[in-house]
């Protein structure tokens, strides 16, 4: 597990600040108050989650989540998780999420950030995109698995966002949705599903958000690779599912625009320009189900900023384009999930993904006494499957061929009114 997966992992997972939407990632987000008919606490829902696992990249590793969701404002969550390792690695998370700005209605402000020390941090990436000596270049579609950087060192990120939810379709009078649930599934309170409009239905957000990251690597001759990025980033959400928690019908659709021009590395400045787009729908109970979703996403990207120039070597490089980490990537939690974080990246990417979600009637821990701190509402089993690629150009007959494809399974769960995940994957490189 490379310890970037690990940070998506501990942020996904233990922070739950990501729905169930899964397969999709947008960080706008839809403003929520879940009260769930088992907590007689208006909403105010805790959870502490220790944890532990071993991996390649950070050893044996220990730590312990924790959040307060509805504390002094109904769709307020703070939330952090804190790690160390018998490997040297050790870092934490902290944040805030959704807090309605005093004095006004409709907007709100989001803050958090991490700190991490890893052992062995590995990138898939080369200085200016210089093939290596295989003739393909670190990262690209056709590079090889065993093309990357490994040393240890550290990985530092912090995010700041305004959020505004627009005053139509289903928020014409509220600025947050509240959903009642009973076993984890949706009794009152759909905001969309039933017909597209934006103007009639749903809810429309714009964000405005800054972000900054430091990375370095423990060896001289890459730092020409990492340095700090301090991006802003500017976005429309249109979320017309029932219930974003946990979509059973709909659709949502994201556009957005992020701009560097205060970046530390040799590359420039950069941009990115992206769009995803999620569809839903709903197969009602069965004999084992308490619900069956199949869901599907789309999403692409290019970098109108990146270019090329020659050398002093008479070789060509890449200038003003996103570090590895940033932009056209695929490989991780999120998309890709059969590949390491951030294995493939270039200018423009193309991603697909369908999920088939089955929500168990049987939930096996939530008569057992002991465990009644979990908040345990159900169980899921997910089969997905994968596939997309990046190029060094926008070119729809190169990013539709030459598919990189994976495929897996996942049990989910529902605890405290937010969605755990835990995904395996296949694909050609191997199991993550």
């Amino acid at each position: 597990m490379h310890h970037l997966m690990f940070r998506v992992i501990c942020s996904t997972l233990l922070l739950l600040v990501a729905s169930s939407q899964g397969i999709a990632k947008p960080s706008t987000s839809v403003k929520t108050s879940t009260i769930r008919s088992e907590n007689l606490k208006e909403g105010k829902e805790t959870l502490v989650l220790p944890y532990a696992f071993s991996s390649e990249s950070m050893g044996t590793t220990i730590g312990v989540g924790g959040l307060l969701k509805g504390y002094g404002q109904d769709q307020l969550l703070i939330a952090g998780t804190v790690f160390g390792s018998f490997d040297d690695a050790q870092g934490f998370i902290l944040g805030m999420w959704d807090l309605q700005v005093p004095y006004t209605n409709r907007l709100f402000f989001t803050a958090y950030g991490s700190y991490g020390d890893y052992p062995r941090q590995k990138a898939y990436a080369s200085p200016g995109r210089i093939p290596s000596s295989n003739g393909s270049i670190a990262g690209s579609n056709d590079s090889d698995k065993d093309d990357f950087i490994e040393t240890s060192g550290e990985d530092n990120w912090s995010e700041l966002k305004l959020e505004y939810v627009l005053p139509i379709g289903s928020m014409r009078h509220e600025a947050r949705g509240v959903y009642h649930i009973k076993n984890g599934i949706m009794e009152k309170g759909a905001t969309g599903g039933d017909t597209w409009n934006p103007l009639e239905t749903g809810v429309s957000v714009i964000s405005l958000g800054q972000s900054n990251r430091f990375q370095n690597y423990d060896s001289e001759e890459n730092d020409s690779l990492f340095g700090e990025v301090h991006p802003f980033q500017i976005s429309y959400l249109y979320n017309n599912t029932d219930f974003p928690t946990n979509p059973s019908y709909g659709s949502s659709q994201w556009v957005s625009f992020t701009y560097d021009g205060f970046s530390e590395i040799d590359t420039g400045d950069w941009n990115f320009v992206e769009f995803e787009a999620s569809k839903y729908f709903d197969f009602g109970p069965s004999s084992s189900s308490r619900q069956r979703v199949l869901a599907f996403n789309f999403w692409t990207g290019m970098s109108p900023s990146w270019s090329t120039k020659t050398n002093d070597d008479g070789e060509e490089v890449v200038t003003n384009k996103p570090p590895f980490f940033e932009g056209a990537k695929l490989g991780g939690f999120y998309r890709m999930r059969g590949y390491p974080n951030n294995r493939f990246n270039d200018r423009a990417v193309i991603y697909t993904a369908g999920e088939y979600r089955h929500t168990l009637k049987w939930n096996p821990i939530q008569d057992v006494s002991w465990l009644k701190w979990l908040k345990s509402d159900w169980f899921q089993l997910v089969a997905f499957a994968e596939g997309g690629r990046v190029a060094s150009d926008y070119d729809f007959s190169e990013l539709t061929t030459d598919w990189k494809v994976d495929a897996g399974l996942g049990l989910r769960a529902m605890m405290a009114g937010a969605v755990l995940r835990f995904d395996m994957a296949h694909s050609n490189e191997g199991t993550t």
